[in-house]
């Protein structure tokens, strides 16, 4: 897993299992989201549509888990090793953003 730099376009080679399981949560994801519409289209009860609405936000905190437990184990941890410390900084201000 070789993360790719150009210029300031940051990328990542994903293994394949790590793409599809990234892509089927986000799938069912937006499966999840796609029902809540319906659910609103149909005149749905309130508290019906919220309890799917914080169903979307635990998948979501879950897909950012994963996510970010792939980071760490590969591009922060290659980063440390390379000596580029400034992963770190970036590190704790992606996790200050979702903190919010």
């Amino acid at each position: 897993m070789e993360e790719n730099r150009e210029c300031c376009h940051k990328t990542k080679e994903r293994s394949e299992k790590e793409y599809k399981d990234l892509i089927n949560r986000l799938s069912r994801i937006e499966g999840q989201v796609r029902g809540i519409k319906k659910m609103v289209e149909n005149n749905a009860y309130c508290p019906d549509i919220l309890i799917q609405v914080s169903a979307v936000n635990a998948a979501l905190n879950s897909f950012n888990k994963v996510l970010l437990a792939n980071h760490i184990r590969t591009c922060v941890s290659e980063d440390i090793r390379a000596g580029k410390d400034e992963t770190v900084d970036e590190l704790v201000t992606t996790l200050q953003k979702l903190m919010r």
